[in-house]
């Protein structure tokens, strides 16, 4: 098994985001990133239709009539941004569903109604843009996350908007009394993670490195490097986008550049844990142990506390077939955080694959009582009724 992991932003973004460069052109930055593209490697990528930015966050004449009529004609920030919301959520208008593999533009999220995260984020600030309110992107500091998608385990964060009265200052997040947060995830609504404003052209360089990812477990490599490139580009300092980039040179046999494209997105951000293990398994195929091993005791010393990371590594082991240290590391993760449902439907199939239905029933169950996704609790009411089924024919 491929025990890689690609930072996908699926329902947004994690790590910390550097400033954007102003530097000029021929500067040593700026050059060494240069570096670090392979175009003679994927012929052809220039060709691929990558949306760009001002398709990415339009919004059609439809959209700007529901604003007019229905959002404009309020006078005051408070009653219009209100407005804006009961429009967006109003089920028999938009009927929003989350899909994590939706990287759609604004405009697809809208007609659609089915978008993950960062799309939906991206449409709620385009019609905040056209109602004339002021809008910011936040970055949420969630704990690393990680989702299974066939042999890789891919990272995934979180961004929403903020609504506010005044302008705030880029890099410093006030809140106000009349400012209304805008989120997606009812998960993180619930939970006090601290925030970060972000500029829009890193939301742009998220969209495009979700495009990367899922191109890059699809096994298209023109079509990934395509829009990882798009991602670097769009910001310099968007250290997932590299981290991805990295992995892509790895998958394509370019092992010294993959190391030295890890090393710059480490060079970015020390919480890219994900291209510091990258980095570690290349150096550990090269013989370089001491350090490889370096690197994984940071990594394990700063995701110790993490229950996701605990998860993470019980995943790993339930598809390994070691279900007994499946079921040690769930439990662990449990007692790091009780409220998470995955953890709970993992240790529910752990405790299916030995044969314990009654556990398996009573983790379900949990999983069940600690779910607010609708689609996921369809999926979650099947499994269960399946182990009540297989328990009565035993």
């Amino acid at each position: 098994m491929r025990k890689t992991a690609l930072c996908c932003l699926l329902s947004c973004s994690l790590f910390l985001v550097a400033c954007q460069s102003t530097k000029v052109a021929h500067s040593p930055a700026i050059q060494a990133e240069a570096n670090l593209y392979l175009d003679t490697h994927f012929p052809g990528y220039e060709q691929r239709a990558v949306e760009t930015a001002e398709e990415i966050f339009a919004i059609d004449d439809e959209m700007r009539q529901m604003i007019a009529e229905q959002v404009a004609p309020e006078k005051s920030f408070k009653k219009r941004a209100v407005k804006l919301l009961q429009q967006i959520f109003k089920k028999d208008n938009l009927g929003l569903a989350y899909r994590s593999s939706a990287n759609v533009v604004a405009t697809d999220a809208y007609h659609t109604n089915t978008a993950n995260c960062l799309s939906l984020t991206i449409m709620a600030y385009a019609l905040a843009r056209e109602a004339k309110l002021n809008v910011n992107f936040q970055e949420v500091l969630i704990p690393e996350y990680w989702v299974r998608h066939g042999e890789h385990n891919m990272l995934t964060g979180h961004v929403n908007l903020r609504l506010s009265a005044g302008k705030r200052p880029q890099q410093t997040i006030i809140f106000g009394s009349n400012d209304i947060e805008v989120d997606f995830d009812p998960f993180v609504i619930k939970k006090s993670f601290p925030k970060r404003s972000i500029k829009k052209s890193t939301v742009l360089a998220m969209f495009y490195n979700n495009k990367g990812a899922q191109a890059l477990i699809d096994a298209d490599y023109t079509g990934a490097y395509a829009y990882l490139k798009a991602a670097t580009l769009a910001d310099p300092g968007f250290s997932t986008g590299w981290g991805n980039l990295g992995l892509l040179y790895r998958f394509n046999g370019q092992i010294d550049l993959a190391k030295q494209t890890y090393r710059h997105a480490i060079g970015l951000s020390k919480r890219n844990f994900t291209a510091m293990s990258n980095l570690s398994l290349l150096l550990k195929k090269e013989g370089k142990v001491e350090e490889a091993a370096g690197i994984q005791r940071e990594i394990v010393r700063k995701r110790e506390k993490n229950p996701y990371y605990h998860a993470l590594l019980a995943d790993e082991a339930f598809h390994e077939g070691d279900v007994g240290l499946a079921v040690r590391l769930y439990k662990k993760a449990i007692k790091l955080d009780n409220k998470a449902h995955e953890f709970y439907f993992g240790l529910a199939k752990a405790y299916y694959r030995q044969g314990k239905l009654d556990s398996a029933k009573r983790a379900m169950k949990k999983a069940i009582a600690l779910n607010r996704i609708p689609q996921t609790e369809y999926e979650y009411l099947a499994k269960l009724d399946f182990l009540k089924t297989a328990g009565k024919a035993n």
